[in-house]
Order: C-alpha cells, then structure tokens, then sequence
C-alpha cells in the first residue's frame, strides 16, 4: 500500500508547486459590416436601373469574406446568371479590386492568376467591391446583361451609388 501511494504523493507535490501563469489575452478585431437593408436596398437599384435598359439581372451581395448575403433574381433572368453573379461578387471581395481590373492585371505575361487556384473566381466584368474609405466591406456582382461585361458594371455602380452616402 504504501509503494502505490508513493508516486501519487510525488505527483501531488510537483503539480503543487507549479506557478500559474494568467494568458495572454486573444488579439480582437474589428471591421465594418454591410447591413443587411443597405445590402437589399443597394440590389434593388441594380436591378432596376438594368431593368429600365430592358436587361434582366441577378444581383449577388457577398460580405467581406465573399460569403453569400444576398441574391437578388430579377424577372426574366437567365439560370446561370445566378451563379455567375456570385462568383464575381466573390471575386471581387476576395481580392479587393473590381473583376475588370482583375482581367487587367492577368493580361500582362507573366503575371500571377489566383483563377487558376480559386476555381471560383472569375474575370468577367461585373463584380465591384463595396468599400469603406480603403476597407472592402463586401462586393456586389451583376450577371445578364448583354454585351462586354459594362453594362454589368454601370448596374453594379448604379446600385452602389443607391446606397454610397450611408456607407461610412
């Protein structure tokens, strides 16, 4: 009995005289967040100033992480466009540029391509970050339009222009 003992009484006595020292405390963070009305308000005016070119659009508003927030399918819109909305609002929250400025930089040789390792990225003009003074708060992507991708683009920029001055 007492050999078995031995071992919990020098257990005991070295976990005892152990010093506990307090953690470090997390580093925090913070950032500004998209609401949710400025993000309906903002696809709505994307759809409605396509709608009045006579395109039919998806509107996608993604948050800073390019997670999906919003999805806004106009009438008459094509099925893939709802896909596509989203990549480019993706893209360009991702990266923090919009997607035609994107296509810009990987046209030069030799120049670094994150489509070739996010498969979920696009070039296709459309996707516009939402910013914040220099800070990407989201990004709104426009898909149906047709033409060279600036239609997208003005309907994107026309949203965005919707909700500008309570972005701060």
């Amino acid at each position: 009995m007492i050999r078995s003992c031995t071992p919990i009484i020098a257990g005991i006595a070295l976990f005892g005289s152990m010093s506990v020292v307090p953690a470090e405390p997390l580093p925090t963070e913070t950032f500004k967040v998209l609401p949710a009305a400025l993000a309906v308000e903002a696809a709505q005016a994307a759809v409605a100033a396509c709608k009045s070119q006579g395109y039919n659009v998806v509107v996608a508003i993604v948050d800073r992480a390019g997670d999906l927030k919003l999805l806004l399918v106009g009438d008459g819109a094509a099925a893939l466009d709802r896909s596509l909305s989203r990549r480019k609002a993706y893209t360009s929250a991702r990266l923090r540029i919009s997607t035609g400025e994107l296509a810009k930089q990987i046209a030069a040789p030799g120049a670094f391509n994150p489509t070739l390792y996010d498969r979920q990225m696009v070039t296709d003009p459309g996707g516009v970050p939402i910013k914040v003074g220099n800070e990407t708060i989201g990004a709104v992507g426009v898909a149906g339009a047709p033409g060279s991708g600036q239609e997208d683009v003005d309907c994107a920029n026309d949203g965005l222009a919707k909700i500008r001055d309570r972005l701060n």
